[in-house]
């Protein structure tokens, strides 16, 4: 459940950037657009982006007493429903109370009800109301209202430069009317001189920041909006004085830009902070257009500046969001790593975690790492989360059972042969190395290894090549060797049946595991995590396990280890009728283990035997080692093995030859 929530939140916060890109690119969209067609995108793109049942706006212009209004709906059916429908239903939501308010209504376009947010487009000079509405309850979430804030704070400004291009052009359009009339009839030519001042009321009333500049920078008109706004006469900002008003930070860049458009004859569009008339610095957007005449020489620059304060905080708060989201992001995936980096490795005693954190540390190296443990306790489950969290990871893990193999094949298992290297080798193989390449191989039980293929592997950890049996040729091995055993390989190394210089090879970064004697207190919980496992395969609900039963699973001892509390859970499930889990005594032996380290005196024991049944061989064969009744053949060996265990174990078959 951890690691489904922890994915389930990586994929929102995910979700949530890419929304957040989106809101952040509708500027761009609107650039030289009307108003009709920033609100209809304003409209689209947030009922596509956040799923809405349906968005309103409505927007108003000083010089048309009558508001517009916009609606789309996720319905297509629905889609172009009566704007003034759905406006005249919300009437009473529309005031500046209930602004960023979150209300439950009557959906005006559907049966049932939805959820609505209220947002007035503009801070200063009201441009319009936008509606965005849900039936989902919880409509909006914090995430949702922050980014309705941002795309209302955008469609805004948008709003606001597209009603001021729309006045500059109808401004011009009379203007020329009226110049043109007054051309043609001498007593309208009289009139001509009023035009300029008629003109300057018409700008002067607009809530927009208007200037105007010659055609070598020089700003020659600033609106009373504009006057106002920085509480300064014409005279003190006028020409290129203007720059008094402008945050000491950003002078150097905007002059930059704008000498740039007046060398280019490029539009202007640049952000910078202006000091209003109470001191404050507040972020404004600034735009200048170039008027052409007919032979396409500049006359006029036209601009108009935007307070976008609003949005730059709102800009600030994505910012801060994203970093958020990128460090929990972060978090959550280190998160997801461990969790399915450990997911079949259940507990958390502390010599678990003991062994855990050497397997986070040794992980993302390269490093030959031994894992040793008793039979049973996971050791490959501790070799795979090795390599799921290494730069290997995307290639193969390939586990070989160093034990399961007979000695006269382990050398061909690993390291493959050509074609005719022995009787039956009808073709080329490739080895367990070489499907390996780039990836990992686990050899578990090296203690088994023979010791022809024990040089060899030595040669491969040394050298990092190999040869395949039969062949002449070196292939080089770009593998990361895990090793794993349950034998004590000190002993073995006394009694002279592994290579020290292979152990040191293979011990670069040693990992014990903890038998479950160990780490009892883990014992509850792997109980319910295999019950939980099999009873789902089994299709039973199972919803605990027995007092008695739990006490008795934990004392005892487990010889072997989780493997054999894994059957013992499993076959408990299979035979349970009922909603608790029941364990028979009868089940578990109960033999005394002794504990000590890894088995010293079973690895003499097996070594004592293994010198006995050689040597019994060696009588029956008259000490004769090779041919068709020699000991190898009847030990069904090669030679060249039963010669380096004749050598280590310091048999002389002289002696053989006299029975």
């Amino acid at each position: 459940m951890t690691t489904e929530h922890t994915a389930q939140e990586i994929s929102r916060l995910r979700r949530c950037v890419n929304d957040v890109a989106s809101i952040l690119e509708l500027p761009a969209m609107w650039t030289e657009h009307d108003s009709s067609r920033v609100t209809t995108t304003l409209l689209d793109v947030l009922v596509r982006l956040l799923d809405l049942d349906f968005a309103y706006a409505r927007t108003f212009d000083p010089a048309d007493e009558s508001p517009r209004e916009w609606m789309r709906s996720a319905d297509t059916s629905n889609r172009y429903a009566e704007a003034h429908d759905v406006g005249r239903a919300l009437e009473r939501y529309l005031s500046a109370d209930t602004s960023m308010q979150g209300l439950r209504i009557a959906n005006p376009v559907a049966e049932g009800t939805a959820s609505i947010v209220v947002f007035h487009l503009g801070v200063q000079d009201r441009v319009g109301i936008f509606v965005a509405a849900s039936r989902r309850s919880e409509f909006p979430t914090e995430t949702e209202r922050l980014l309705l804030q941002v795309a209302t704070n955008q469609a805004a400004v948008a709003l606001q430069e597209a009603r001021w291009i729309e006045q500059r052009e109808a401004t011009v359009e009379i203007e020329r009317t009226r110049t043109k009339a007054a051309l043609q009839d001498s007593e309208e030519r009289q009139m001509a001189d009023s035009i300029p001042e008629t003109i300057r009321l018409i700008i002067d009333s607009t809530p927009a920041h208007i200037h105007t500049a010659l055609p070598d920078g020089y700003i020659d008109f600033f609106n009373q909006t504009w006057l106002e706004y920085v509480g300064l006469p014409l005279a003190n900002i006028e020409g290129w004085n203007w720059t008094c008003a402008i945050h000491p930070d950003d002078v150097e860049g905007i002059l930059k830009k704008w000498r740039a458009a007046l060398a280019g004859g490029e539009p202007f569009l640049h952000e910078a902070r202006v000091r209003r008339a109470d001191g404050e610095y507040r972020w404004m957007l600034h735009h200048k257009v170039a008027q052409r005449d007919e032979r396409g020489k500049i006359v006029k620059w036209y601009g108009a500046s935007v307070d976008i304060e609003d949005r730059k905080r709102a800009e600030e708060e994505i910012k801060r969001l994203k970093e958020q989201v990128q460090r929990e992001n972060v978090a959550l995936r280190e998160e997801i790593d461990k969790a399915s980096m450990f997911e079949e490795i259940v507990g958390s005693s502390e010599a678990l975690r003991k062994a855990l954190l050497q397997v986070a540390q040794v992980a993302p190296t390269d490093s030959t790492v031994l894992i040793t443990g008793e039979t049973g306790t996971g050791k490959e489950l501790v070799a795979r989360a090795i390599h799921r969290r290494s730069r290997r990871s995307s290639r193969a893990f390939v586990s070989v059972n160093c034990a399961a193999i007979p000695q006269s094949l382990i050398a061909s298992e690993l390291f493959g042969h050509e074609k005719g290297a022995f009787t039956g080798a009808l073709q080329r193989r490739l080895g367990r190395f070489e499907l390996a390449e780039g990836g990992t191989i686990f050899l578990d039980e090296i203690g088994d290894l023979p010791p022809d293929t024990q040089n060899a592997l030595l040669r491969v950890l040394q050298e990092r090549e190999f040869e395949r049996v039969g062949g002449t040729q070196s292939i080089r091995a770009d593998v990361r060797v895990i090793a794993a055993t349950n034998r004590d390989l000190k002993s073995a190394m006394s009694n002279g049946t592994f290579r020290r210089d292979l152990f040191y090879r293979f011990n670069v970064f040693p990992i014990e595991i903890p038998s479950l004697r160990e780490r009892k207190e883990d014992i509850s919980m792997l109980v319910k995590y295999f019950m939980d496992r099999y009873a789902s395969k089994a299709g039973k609900t199972i919803r605990g396990v027995n007092k008695k039963s739990l006490e008795l699973l934990q004392s005892y001892p487990w010889p072997g280890n989780i493997r054999e509390l894994q059957n013992v859970i499993e076959r408990s499930v299979i035979i349970c009728e009922t909603e608790n889990l029941m364990v028979d005594k009868n089940w578990l032996t109960q033999e005394s283990v002794k504990i000590q380290s890894l088995g010293r005196p079973l690895s003499e024991e097996l070594v004592a035997r293994e010198k006995e049944r050689i040597e019994a061989t060696l009588v029956e064969t008259r000490g004769r080692v090779s041919g068709p009744s020699g000991a190898a053949a009847k030990l069904g060996i090669p030679r060249s093995t039963l010669d380096s265990k004749i050598r280590s174990l310091k048999i002389n078959t002289h002696r053989f030859k006299t029975f």
